[in-house]
């Protein structure tokens, strides 16, 4: 319900907000906000040769081109004057994101059809892995655990397995595997959930654990920073880790409390000092090595650990085939159901993922989202902010909404402001420590049909907001 409200809200606030700038001049077209595409020039008005100014008309004029850019520089919009069938067409700045028809469009084939492909090839591993007997194994293990953060999973449930794979991959930063386990483990949950239309709280434990994203090795953000020339592109790993162990246990004791759980059970304490002695293990392994071996070892931890996971499930199918003749299958035909599995979540999730960036769209390109986050952004410096963080907020602010939106703002920042500069590490961790909340929620949510998502979206938009302040305090404390 909430998260409804939230998405009509943005939709129906950016439209009126669209009509309104039209309706007042402070629009000239909303033709770019149906069918524009991010970073293309926005059309501001249209005139004659001759209501220009004097020197335009010869700057245009001797062009070949017959266009005229002017303040041309790396911070300001450009403005360009392009002559064409006897009327000028003045463009300034650029479009912040896809119109509404090539959002719908790219949520398919950008977004949508590669996810399918990933949902396919792992959601054949998993159901390996169960009918081998793999998972079952796994969620013994670690049963204990999560009986005392999940109490209303029953001991051994497969789901455990799942979460499990979706926490490990988040770790190594392989997106392309979280997302396939993850939703997994939802379709998984709400096998056991009573109420199919309404979230459980297993369920909402598990989205705000995923949420709060805790990763070991920030691979993406290290190579961006490598793109843009940085000293050190690494120097970013340990604030990362530390602000996103943070909002993992933010979101570990927001939902704890309320669900009641008992945080001063030894077995949970247990497990938490194991994981954290484990981070400071290799983070001191980590900092022994010289600037060679640490890109080295960053850039090749999560692959090999992929490639181990892989080999480990065909291994182990291949050594209990016998389970699999039992079941009057093949590995190879029980990878292939399980891939046909993946296809048909992704499917399902299609219309969620749309809805959900369609009216992200809107808002952005309505002008409303910018006009908030500048109002942000003064509140802060006037209450002594330094500037340094405020240039930085962008980012944090579209980080629940977009993430190919909040990459581009991160990446602007670094070119802008130089990638070992503070801002320019500051917008990197904000991009690592936390999740893109409503894509998520659409995203695993909509996967298995639940319509009441409860107290979700409020604690994950709250652990958000304690991961960009975790943030600021980590990157004025180290840099």
């Amino acid at each position: 319900m909430v998260l409804s409200r939230f998405w009509l809200s943005i939709f129906i606030a950016s439209i009126l907000f669209i009509i309104i700038g039209f309706s007042t001049g402070n629009s000239y077209s909303v033709d770019y906000i149906l069918n524009g595409k991010k970073d293309d020039p926005v059309l501001i008005s249209e005139k004659y040769l001759n209501q220009l100014p004097k020197f335009l008309q010869d700057s245009i004029q001797k062009n070949d081109e017959k266009t005229f850019t002017i303040n041309r520089d790396t911070i300001n919009a450009d403005t360009t004057y392009v002559y064409k069938n006897q009327t000028v067409k003045v463009y300034s700045g650029v479009q912040k994101s896809d119109g509404l028809l090539p959002t719908c469009k790219n949520s398919l084939f950008d977004i949508i059809l590669p996810l399918i492909a990933y949902l396919a090839f792992f959601c054949g591993l998993m159901e390996l892995l169960i009918i081998s007997g793999a998972a079952e194994i796994l969620a013994k293990k670690l049963s204990p655990v999560f009986a005392k953060v999940f109490p209303t999973v029953p001991k051994n449930h497969e789901s455990i397995s799942y979460m499990t794979l979706n926490f490990a991959a988040n770790f190594l930063g392989l997106d392309s595997a979280a997302t396939p386990f993850g939703l997994k483990a939802m379709e998984s949950l709400q096998e056991i959930n009573p109420d199919k239309d309404k979230a459980s709280d297993a369920q909402i434990m598990f989205m705000c654990l995923h949420a709060a994203g805790l990763t070991l090795i920030p691979t993406s953000i290290i190579g961006y920073r490598a793109a843009q020339n940085a000293a050190n592109p690494a120097d970013v790993m340990l604030p990362c880790i530390i602000t996103s162990f943070i909002g993992t246990i933010a979101a570990l004791i927001i939902v704890g409390i309320r669900q009641r759980i008992n945080f001063f059970s030894a077995i949970l304490l247990t497990a938490l000092m194991t994981v954290i002695a484990a981070i400071v293990g290799l983070l001191f392994y980590i900092n022994s090595l010289d600037l060679v071996g640490k890109n080295a070892f960053t850039s090749n931890l999560s692959g090999l650990m992929l490639v181990a996971i892989i080999g480990f499930t065909l291994v182990f199918s291949f050594i209990k085939e016998k389970r699999f003749a039992e079941k009057n299958t093949t590995v190879f035909d029980t990878f292939v159901d399980g891939a046909k599995n993946g296809l048909n979540t992704g499917v399902k999730i299609f219309p969620y993922v749309m809805g959900m960036l369609v009216a992200i769209s809107f808002f952005r390109n309505s002008g409303l989202f910018e006009i908030i986050s500048n109002w942000i952004a003064i509140g802060f410096s006037n209450i002594g902010v330094s500037k340094q963080i405020t240039d930085s907020l962008p980012v944090a602010m579209l980080r629940p909404f977009s993430s190919g939106g909040s990459r581009g703002f991160m990446i602007d920042a670094m070119q802008n402001f130089g990638p070992d500069s503070f801002t320019g590490r500051l917008v990197c961790i904000f991009q690592c420590s936390a999740e893109t909340t409503f894509y998520v929620i659409a995203v695993y949510f909509g996967s298995v049909n639940i319509k009441n998502t409860r107290y979700t979206l409020g604690t994950m938009l709250l652990v958000d907001l304690i991961c960009v302040i975790a943030a600021i305090l980590v990157a004025g404390w180290f840099f």
